[in-house]
This record gives structure tokens, sequence and C-alpha cells, in this order.
């Protein structure tokens, strides 16, 4: 807002430098202006910044992005690549690149044709590694450095016992990796004693979260918070007032990966309350991403609502562009899945970008690639703004976003062979 009204300020002297000249013009020779030479004299940022202190405005500076040969230079890097990695420089642009022509129902029309000829294709188990199978004697395996990681309350008891027993029938009691359940509150005696008859001979880990990775941060502005709140609530944005889940979904973001229990693991797995597996999973999940380096695993992407989420993509890029942060950018990373615009337009004039996302009900992770400085950086600077609880930013676009920019989109693994259902979606899978 400061820049605009900077910005304004610098028009309203041209145009009065501009009225004045034109008005003792008239006075003086008491005939039409000449635009012919009015034209030919030199009004260009270069010459008006020779008389008149821009220095101020970045964008007025001597080294301004106006010079045209810089202007072209940029314009060419930023349409072949879709991006520009620099310092204070970071933009990325949309590239159509197969060419969708015609309205949004002509470009979703088409989208859902390539889609449904996607899906008529065999559905295997990945193919760019050596799997590794279940094996006959569990208590001589090695597994991978991992767990299945639960975040839930005493009361969902029913609907989580529901999830682990088709997960383990699915995937778990052939490799018995362990369970960490966490929760803001103490677990009580009751819900342990339940979950060990759905979790078998896996081992099992009872957290309580540590307030201050959980609590809303003691900054928040509570009437501030208020106010948005009721906003939200007026444009149907769901949890939009229930305060624990804005908990959630920082903790989710920024604070899960820094729980002293879940230090020792690298891998997670994520499941949630009244999921469905569907899947006779006979590969070692973990395993696998673990030769192939992968650091993120999902099953299901779509929108998100914009209104929860309407400057989450601008403090992204305002954060990349301070200091030397344009560095901790991946060249390779998934930036297209961000900023398609065709298809749903109106996502990116609320949000900035597209809002796609992993659903992170079901997510695959190495936890390591969250501790790096990259990813940590990033949510920390988001976390200082305080709009996980200003809007409702939620975990799912945060770790997309995330992934999209810090990691390589090769190691970012689509589970299209793992049958899911977090109602109302599901992802088909080998059934």
């Amino acid at each position: 807002m400061l820049l605009s009204l900077r910005k304004r300020k610098v028009l309203y002297i041209l145009l009065a430098i501009f009225t004045i000249f034109i008005t003792s013009d008239l006075l003086s020779r008491h005939k039409i202006i000449d635009h012919s030479k009015l034209i030919s004299d030199d009004w260009s940022i270069e010459s008006l910044t020779n008389k008149y202190d821009f220095s101020y405005l970045k964008s007025f500076g001597k080294s301004s992005t106006f010079n045209d040969e810089e202007l072209k230079s940029t314009n060419e890097e930023l349409n072949k690549n879709g991006y520009i990695l620099k310092p204070q420089n970071v933009q990325f642009k949309f590239l159509n690149n197969i060419d969708k022509k015609g309205s949004r129902e002509e470009i979703i029309d088409g989208d859902n044709s390539r889609y449904q000829q996607l899906m008529k294709l065999e559905i295997g188990k990945p193919q760019d590694a050596s799997l590794i199978n279940a094996p006959e004697d569990v208590s001589k395996y090695n597994h991978a450095n991992a767990t299945i990681l639960i975040l839930v309350t005493n009361e969902e008891i029913t609907k989580i016992g529901q999830s682990i027993r088709k997960f383990e029938k699915s995937f778990n009691s052939k490799f018995q990796y362990p369970y960490t359940f966490l929760n803001d509150q103490p677990f009580n005696d009751r819900f342990k004693q339940r979950i060990k008859k759905y979790t078998g001979n896996a081992p099992v880990e009872f957290v309580t979260i540590p307030k201050e990775l959980w609590d809303k941060p003691t900054n928040i502005d509570e009437e501030k918070e208020s106010k948005a709140m009721e906003i939200m609530y007026q444009h149907d944005v769901a949890y939009a007032k229930k305060g624990s889940y804005h908990n959630m979904c920082r903790f989710y973001s920024m604070n899960f990966y820094k729980v002293p229990e879940l230090a020792k693991y690298k891998y997670y797995w994520r499941i949630e309350p009244n999921v469905h597996f569907y899947t006779d999973i006979q590969y070692d999940v973990f395993k696998y991403m673990e030769s192939t380096g992968k650091i993120y695993g999902f099953t299901i992407s779509l929108y998100d609502i914009e209104e929860s989420i309407k400057t989450l993509w601008p403090e992204t890029l305002h954060f990349l562009n301070q200091d030397d942060n344009y560095k901790l950018i991946n060249p390779n990373g998934g930036f297209q899945f961000l900023l398609e615009d065709l298809q749903n337009p109106n996502k990116n004039k609320v949000a900035g970008y597209s809002t796609c996302h992993f659903w992170s009900n079901f997510e695959i992770g190495d936890m390591d690639f969250y501790r790096s400085k990259p990813y940590d950086s990033w949510v920390n600077y988001l976390d200082s703004t305080g709009k996980f609880y200003y809007e409702r930013w939620g975990d799912a676009p945060i770790h997309s976003i995330g992934v999209s920019l810090f990691a390589d989109k090769s190691k970012v693994h689509w589970f299209r062979d793992i049958g899911y259902l977090h109602d109302p979606y599901y992802n088909y899978g080998n059934i």
C-alpha cells in the first residue's frame, strides 16, 4: 500500500509538470501546441530521473527494470522457462505448453478427456525401483526409518480404529511399522487399550504434543483474528471459526516434524480418522521412497478454497524476494502445478495462484525435507504474518507449495496404485 501511494505521488507530480508546461506554453504563444515538437522532447524515465529524485521508488531507480534490453531479456527468460530466480526478482509464469485453447468450459472438457484416457491405462506398481515385497518373517525384517503418524483425539477412537483396521489389512500387518499417535491432550487409558487391539504386533507410541508446538502464538491479535474469522465464515470458509482447526493446520505445516519423539524418524505415513484403504499393498512403500530418494507421495490432488488462502502466495513471493532467499528455490521445481490459470481462473484472481494442492490427509513424506533450511525458513516467515489465524491457511496448500518450490519435481510421487477414500474423494487404485 505504501509503494502504491508513493507511485501515485509521482504520477501527480508528473501530471502537474505536464499541466504547467501546457498552460505556460498556451499563455505565452496563444496558439495550439505543436504536438510534433512535444513528441520529440525527451520524456523518458531516465531523463526524468535525472531531473527529479525518485530514488525511494525502486522501479524508478537508475538500475530501473524499464531498461528496454533488460526488460526484453527478462520477458524472454520468463516466457521460456516459466520462472526467473534472481535477487529481489523472483517471478513465475504459467506456460501453456500443450497449447490449450478455447473457453473455460472447452478447456475443462479437454482436460477431462485427457484424464479419462489416463485412467484407462493399466494401473501398476512403481516401475522406477526394485520393490521390496513383504517378508516371510517380519521380526527379522530391516525396516526403513519410518513411522505411521496419526493425529487424533480420545473421542475419535472408533473412527481411527476403523481406519487402522483397513490400513492393517492393506499394508501394515505385513510390515509392522511403528505407530506414533499424537494428541494435544494426554491419551486416556481407554484409548490406549482399544488402539492396541487394532494395531496388532506393531510398536505403538502415544505422544502429548508440547504446548509450544500446538497452541496459538501469544502475539496473535485476538480482536483482529475474531473479525477475520467472521469474514471467512460469511464467505462459507469451512472451519473458519474453529480455533483448534487453525492450530492443527499450523501444527502440520510447521511443527509436527519438531515433535521430540519424531526426531528419530525420517519418513512418515499420515493417516486420519474415518478413511478407507482398498488395495492389497504387497511392497514396502517406505523402502520405495528410500531407494528412489522421493520426498513426498500423494493419492489425491484438488483445488483449495481460495478465500481461505488469499495472501498465501503473495506472502510466499514476498519471502522469496527477500535477501538471498531466491537461492532456496529448486530450479526443477513443480512450479507449473501452482500456476495453471485456464481451467479455474477465478482461483488465480483471488489467491494469485491455482490453489492446486495434494490432499494431505494421505501423505507419505520425508521429514528431513521439512527440517531443511528452505522449507523451515519459509514456514517460519509465514508464521510471522499471523495468517494461520487471520486467514485459514491449511497444511495441504503449504506442503504442496513447499515441495513444488523447494524440491525437484521428480521426487514427488503419485501413488496411483493405492486405493484410498476420504469422503467425498477417492483414488481408485488397484482394487
